[in-house]
């Protein structure tokens, strides 16, 4: 079975076709930049032209940065244009895409969802954490493999400040940090919310899992085991494909 995924991030809209059977991407994906300023409108058009790309015309499933209630209205929106808020995002998505059936949720819950039923997470028990890093950080938290939905726990205060704008790939990327002192930081953030809710194990995921080797390795004082997330940056298109074929 085949369900369309999209993921919209900060810095990219990238989707494609996913076999649910196997829990991969059933064609290469395609991606487009997330505009700037990214606002409802102009974010919308980005997601029309990735599945358009594939001529699709069934269900669609959409991830979202920030807080998605009721599959729907966006709360919060740190990463994309404040206009988002309050939007009822099914709806305009849907509208664009030319009345196909859509289904919205948190990028990092779509992200957990599939490394909880296809990669890392697969038949864990107890408190598990995936932590998304890039623009920002997303987290999708599970206990005992169910979804405790929009915690976007990349918002704690870390050093006075959101932990994202301190330990995301983007802040590392800004401020020219070499792997090690990133990862320090990211260290600094992972006790922080292992204080929080001590969970068993923390799934690291986004674009820079593949890169897991070079800065995993360099994080210690951790109790709780830490892994790369096994679909990478395609886990949130998984999931959001998943999502969608639950719902339709």
């Amino acid at each position: 079975m085949q369900i369309f995924g999209v993921d919209i991030g900060g810095s990219g809209i990238k989707g494609a076709p996913v076999d649910l059977d196997k829990g991969d991407l059933a064609e290469e994906r395609y991606k487009v930049l997330t505009p700037h300023p990214a606002t409802p409108d102009a974010v919308a058009d980005g997601v029309k032209e990735v599945v358009g790309h594939f001529g699709w015309t069934g269900p669609v499933g959409i991830t979202f940065p920030g807080v998605v209630t009721g599959g729907s209205t966006i709360r919060t929106a740190a990463n994309v244009d404040k206009a988002w808020i309050d939007t009822d995002a099914r709806a305009l998505l849907g509208e664009r895409l030319g009345g196909l059936p859509v289904t919205v949720l948190n990028d990092a819950d779509a992200a957990g969802v599939a490394e909880m039923q296809f990669g890392a997470g697969q038949g864990r028990q107890g408190t598990v954490f995936l932590l998304t890093f890039g623009t920002g950080i997303g987290s999708a938290l599970f206990v005992d493999g169910v979804l405790v939905p929009n915690t976007e726990l990349g918002h704690l205060e870390l050093n006075g400040h959101d932990a994202e704008t301190h330990a995301s790939t983007k802040a590392k990327e800004d401020h020219d940090l070499s792997w090690e002192h990133w990862a320090h930081r990211v260290q600094k953030y992972l006790a922080h919310v292992e204080m929080l809710f001590s969970p068993e194990l923390f799934i690291i995921g986004g674009g820079v899992s593949r890169k897991a080797q070079k800065f995993l390795p360099l994080i210690e004082g951790i109790k709780a085991e830490i892994v790369p997330a096994q679909l990478q940056n395609n886990a949130g298109i998984v999931g959001a494909a998943m999502r969608a074929a639950k719902f339709n």
